[in-house]
Formats: structure tokens, C-alpha cells, sequence
């Protein structure tokens, strides 16, 4: 059965409660009041409901109406999702890609993978959004980035794991926590300053945090953490691929803790709209996986 109700009217009715009023729905919409008014009444006498009800001056929302406002929404997003899908396509690859990145991914293979792309789409611009926890699904569930490298599924996403980083417990080797001359418990770490990193989200969990100190540095990029721990100002969980050469020198050492020394985040590839993702979105998230499983084999060659 054919619909009976154009969108354009679920789009008055949308912005009947969203502006307030008739009225203003009809400034908004560019109409006069009695349109905007008669699409309404339409939707009420095809469905045989009623949406509103007059309250004083104001037009409030019935049950029903609430229920065909939240359908409304869906619907009509649903088909400006559609109708920006198509334009996409119709002009080729996408001209900006958004991305936002867990700042524990590697930036190296995450700049060789961009680099990669690049060659094949020269002229799509790149937006990149280095984020932290939370940061990462606050920009999938607002909507503005067309891919994300995340360490959580926001509600509503699909992903498939693209790595683990493993984080380990560190400080300067000449840190009084390596001259306890025995294994270490969280106690230990009480006395000391813990540098954390800023989660980078609108609701910071405050859980993330690893262990309760008295003394703690919040930052907000991990080259940040990394310098205040070489510089000997505190301990911190650190991931491997990023202090490689500060364990191999010496500088860093890992903590004798006795249990909770390392930590493995996995990192989710998320398209943000697979049904809509482009033939860009999707070329980069393959380009990402590519590299991501080809950098696995090296090193499971090497070891």
C-alpha cells in the first residue's frame, strides 16, 4: 500500500512542535499558517487520530501525537539520510572525510594510512579528531564524523576490533616505586603522583581512572604523560608501541606490580552510517584494516 502522507507534511508536523506553534512553524517553513494548519489536519483526518490539542494559545502534543512525532523524526531522517547518500555518489568520492581517532591508536600507521589514501583520493580533505574515551562516541552519537577508531560501541553502533593496545604500568627507573626492593601492590602506588589523561568526552567517567591516588596529573595527550613520567614526575599505564624506545634505553621502566601491570584496550573501526558510509569512507576503513593486519604479520614474522 502506497503512503497516503507526503513528507512534507511530517515535516510540518515536525516543525509545528519544534518551533512551538503554527505560527512560527510557518515562518520557519517559508509558508502561510493555514498550509502548515491544513497538513496537520490531514495527517489527523487520512490517519483518523488526533495529534494536538488546544491548550490556552499553545497546540500540545496528545499520546498519539508523541508517537507520530518520533516517527516523523525517524522518517524524515531517514530520507535526508537517503537523499545526501545519493548526492555522494553521484559526485564521486567524498570531498571531506571526518575521522575521529583514539589518541592510544598508533599516530604513525594512523599518518601512513591517511598518506595511503591520500594517493588514491588526492583531492578528498581529511578532518582528523584526536580524541579520548568518551570523546570518540560523543562525535559518533552528535553525528559528525564519518568514521572513528573508538575503545567503546556507543549505543547504536556496530565494529569490528581493528587492534588491542596494551598498556604498561611505568616509571622513570629512578622512580622510589623501583627501590622497594620487592613486588608492588595498588597500596604502594598511594603515596605517589599517578598522570592520568583526560577523557576527552562530554561525561567523564571518573572510573576510567585506574587506581585512587592522593596525587594526580590530568593531561591531555599521551606525549604529555609520556615527558612527565620520563621526566620522573610519576607513574602512569602507557601504551608499549609508544615508549618503545624509552624501555629499550632504560629511561622507562615497568613497575613490579603484583597484579594489574598491563592492560589491553581493544579499538573498534566504526563507520558511523555503514548503510550511507561512501566509496571513500569505505576505501579508508579497508586501507586501516589492511595496515593494521599487515603490521600483525610483521611483527609476528620478527618475533
Amino acid at each position: 500500500m502506497s503512503p497516503h502522507i507526503t513528507l512534507e507534511q511530517w515535516r510540518s508536523l515536525i516543525e509545528v512542535v519544534d518551533a512551538g506553534g503554527y505560527a512560527q512553524a510557518a515562518e520557519k517553513l517559508c509558508k502561510s499558517q493555514s498550509a502548515v494548519s491544513y497538513a496537520v489536519q490531514k495527517i489527523e483526518s487520512l490517519l483518523n487520530v488526533k495529534a494536538f490539542e488546544i491548550q490556552g494559545r499553545k497546540a500540545i502534543l496528545t499520546p498519539t501525537g508523541q508517537m507520530l512525532y518520533r516517527r516523523a523524526l525517524a522518517l524524515v531522517g531517514e530520507a535526508n539520510d537517503l537523499e545526501r547518500a545519493a548526492h555522494k555518489l553521484s559526485a564521486g568520492w567524498e570531498a571531506v572525510i571526518t575521522i575521529a581517532a583514539e589518541i592510544l591508536f598508533p599516530s604513525d600507521l594512523l599518518l601512513t594510512c591517511l598518506q595511503s589514501f591520500a594517493q588514491e583520493s588526492p583531492a578528498t580533505r581529511i578532518e582528523l579528531i584526536e580524541s579520548v574515551l568518551g570523546g570518540t562516541s560523543d562525535a559518533l552519537l552528535n553525528g559528525t564524523v564519518d568514521l572513528a577508531i573508538s575503545p567503546q560501541l556507543p549505543p547504536g553502533f556496530l565494529g569490528n576490533v581493528l587492534m588491542r593496545i596494551r598498556l604498561q604500568a611505568v616509571a622513570h627507573a629512578d622512580h622510589p616505586l623501583h627501590h622497594q626492593g620487592r613486588e608492588l601492590s595498588y597500596r604502594d602506588l598511594r603515596a605517589y603522583r599517578h598522570i592520568v589523561i583526560r577523557d576527552s568526552g562530554g561525561k567523564r567517567d571518573q572510573r576510567a581512572v585506574s587506581v585512587e591516588v592522593d596525587q594526580r596529573w590530568t593531561v591531555s595527550q599521551v606525549a604529555t604523560s609520556i615527558q612527565a613520567v620520563s621526566m620522573g614526575y610519576g607513574f602512569a599505564w602507557l601504551p608499549e608501541e609508544h615508549i618503545s624506545e624509552e624501555l629499550r634505553t632504560g629511561i622507562l621502566k615497568p613497575l613490579p606490580l603484583r597484579e594489574g601491570y598491563t592492560h589491553e584496550v581493544p579499538l573498534y573501526l566504526i563507520l558511523a552510517n555503514p548503510d550511507f558510509a561512501g566509496p571513500g569512507v569505505r576505501r579508508l576503513a579497508d586501507i586501516l584494516t589492511e595496515s593494521v593486519s599487515a603490521k600483525k604479520n610483521k611483527t609476528s614474522h620478527y618475533q
